[in-house]
């Protein structure tokens, strides 16, 4: 395996030639020669503005051509890349900007309604900060007005002429494996995120883990619907098809309908994401008349996976494996299960440690932990945090609490910080989610604990039902009462149409818990 991400575009370039590399429908259709060749246009401008080795530069976008461009271009240069999330507010993506010290920002223009730049510009205003030095901004087919200091894409890439390939080479080839690649700030499901800090190799290593495991090759063509600032979208994805030869076609927004007829139009064979996004497939009346038999593997995660949803994915979708794993930001992808597992291990597990991941649960207590060389390098000017986070023997405190089978097989039961105690019975609310999610007509569901007098703290679910469905606090509450003990039933249920989630799925319950205390 090459071991830093330039040499790796420079080798599946040599190997895969005029294979197909990166497809956006009704946009571009490049080979891996031509990825290189525009990756190189890229860094040669990245160069000319003055983006320096070791320079950070971050990308505020969707999944587009544009923003591969900008990240495998910053590389090739040198640079270490920091996704910003699209989710994020004018506020939280200049927080973001200023701890990372970005010496310049590629940010997408006015997108679903949303001009981006315009609020960094009255965040940074309003803050009293300066914007990076060097700003790009993605054309997005939406008009906006010219802005000084800002070079549109395609102005950007005109400053390529006064640097000569031969240059850009060479700052990619003094790139080293243990330089930081990326700076991916966390989920922030408990609160502020931190900037997980990886290594080229890290990086790297992760993807082949992802990519062996899941048996990606050269014949795929990858849907990438997790976002490319979020780290399974960009290693497990974008990077996994760069190692082993597959074809990236990036969604910018997941809707159903186009979803299917993506799948059919470009003989889509792999789809991972939250269980939301197969449940919403499954559901989409349109899907009927699409032609979805190319799908062949399917990995999700970061929520509880009903064993019925797994079976109807098999036999509605005919994806043929369908596999589920369990990550975070500081280490990726930690166990994923195998291909010919069965059902009820692929629903009710997070599958077994990968290749060179030590997985231990803490004494007493329960807490996951993990080890091995593709844990971060640490969290970004912040040693404290790090080394809580990371023991002297190498572990990483992963904040979850699990079991492991006697087959090494990984179940999370919940948070750390989600558990709570009512009438001094300790309550995990994955395990009450679990069985909600049993439930017919039942979506998704988040439980958290809530102040009360008598029992100290009582669970109360917030419930999504599924299109189509009516679901009533008095059946959820029912439907518990058969299932789990009195203390582990919720006290109250709120019908939601939606929850709020992070990039790879995971529902924010700190935002739950502030609307809780109003």
């Amino acid at each position: 395996m090459e071991s830093t991400i330039p040499a790796a575009l420079v080798q599946v370039a040599r190997t895969f030639g005029a294979a197909p590399a990166l497809v956006e429908p009704g946009m571009t259709r490049l080979s891996f020669v031509e990825l290189l060749d525009q990756v190189r246009l890229v860094a040669r401008a990245f160069i000319a503005e003055g983006l320096r080795p070791g320079d950070r530069l971050a990308v505020w976008a969707p999944n587009t051509q544009h923003w591969v461009l900008a990240a495998l271009g910053a590389s090739y240069a040198g640079a270490t890349l920091v996704p910003v999330n699209t989710r994020y507010t004018g506020v939280e993506a200049l927080d973001v900007l200023d701890r990372s010290g970005a010496a310049g920002l590629v940010v997408t223009g006015p997108f679903l309604g949303v001009d981006r730049l315009a609020a960094l510009q009255e965040a940074a205003g309003r803050a009293g900060l300066a914007l990076p030095r060097l700003v790009v901004r993605i054309p997005t087919g939406v008009s906006a007005p010219p802005e000084p200091n800002v070079l549109e894409w395609t102005d950007f890439l005109h400053a390529a002429r006064e640097v000569p390939a031969e240059r850009a080479d060479a700052r990619a080839a003094a790139v080293s494996p243990d330089e930081v690649s990326d700076i991916l700030f966390t989920s922030g499901t408990t609160g502020r995120s931190k900037g997980a800090m990886s290594a080229h190799r890290q990086s790297l290593g992760v993807a082949a883990t992802w990519a062996q495991t899941g048996g990606l090759g050269a014949d795929d063509r990858y849907l990438v619907v997790n976002p490319f600032f979020h780290s399974f979208g960009l290693k497990a994805g974008l990077l996994a098809c760069l190692l082993s030869g597959a074809t990236v076609v990036p969604m910018a927004v997941f809707d159903p309908s186009r979803a299917a007829a993506l799948i059919a139009a470009e003989r889509i064979t792999v789809l991972p994401g939250p269980p939301t996004l197969y449940i919403s497939l499954l559901d989409d009346p349109d899907r009927s008349r699409r032609d979805l038999a190319t799908l062949r593997l399917a990995v999700t995660g970061a929520a509880t996976v009903p064993p019925v949803l797994i079976e109807r994915m098999r036999t509605e979708l005919g994806i043929t494996t369908v596999l589920t794993a369990y990550g975070l930001t500081e280490a990726v992808v930690a166990t994923m299960c195998r291909p010919g597992d069965d059902v009820q291990t692929v629903a009710l597990t997070c599958g077994r440690a990968v290749p060179g991941i030590e997985v231990a649960i803490s004494e007493p207590g329960g807490e996951v932990l993990l080890r091995g060389p593709t844990v971060m390098l640490g969290y970004l000017d912040d040693p404290k945090a790090t080394s809580t986070a990371i023991d002297i023997d190498g572990w990483l405190h992963t904040g979850d609490i699990g079991q492991l089978d006697d087959r090494g097989y990984l179940t999370i039961t919940d948070r750390l910080k989600d558990m709570y105690i009512c009438g001094g019975f300790n309550v995990y609310p994955a395990e009450v989610e679990r069985v909600l999610a049993e439930l017919p007509g039942v979506a998704e569901s988040a439980v958290l604990g809530v102040l009360d007098l008598r029992q100290g703290e009582v669970g109360k679910a917030f419930v999504v039902p599924r299109p189509g469905y009516r679901v009533s606090p008095a059946q959820v509450l029912d439907f518990c009462r058969e299932r789990l003990a009195a203390y582990k039933v919720p006290r109250t249920v709120e019908i939601r149409t939606d929850l709020p989630h992070n990039a790879s799925g995971k529902v924010l319950k700190y935002l739950l818990r502030e609307e809780i205390a109003g």
